[in-house]
């Protein structure tokens, strides 16, 4: 008898057992897109993601700066901020929905694909 059978269902049980956010992991490029222009991230963030953008100066409390890869807001409660399920909240339901400034927009109306990449370019500019 052939081990072929086996190998399959090998193969079907590691894949199962990989991290479901690497599963959904995003495209940094198409992420700095996205925060470049239709998501206006830079305006607060800044074009390098220092949390020093033009708008910046009249918030309060200010936008992360994520090129020190610090966050402060846990989305999800367990106690690590910055996790990429926290990342996705806050974009999705923006930052006054988790304590962080209100002026933060909600991006509902951006896909699944396009929040996992921009989570994907925000981690990116950690130096």
């Amino acid at each position: 008898m052939s081990n072929k059978p086996h190998q399959k269902y090998l193969a079907l049980g590691l894949l199962l057992c990989l991290p479901y956010g690497s599963l959904l992991a995003g495209d940094a490029a198409a992420g700095k897109v996205l925060y470049d222009g239709k998501g206006a991230c830079a305006s607060c963030h800044g074009p390098t993601g220092a949390g020093d953008g033009a708008a910046a100066a009249a918030l309060n409390p200010k936008p992360a700066n994520f090129t020190a890869g610090k966050f402060h807001l846990d989305a999800n409660g367990n106690g690590t901020p910055g996790e990429d399920a926290d990342l996705t909240a806050v974009i999705r339901k923006g930052g006054g929905a988790f304590g962080g400034n209100p002026a933060m927009p909600a991006r509902a109306d951006f896909s699944d694909d396009e929040i996992a990449s921009l989570v994907a370019y925000i981690h990116s500019l950690k130096k």
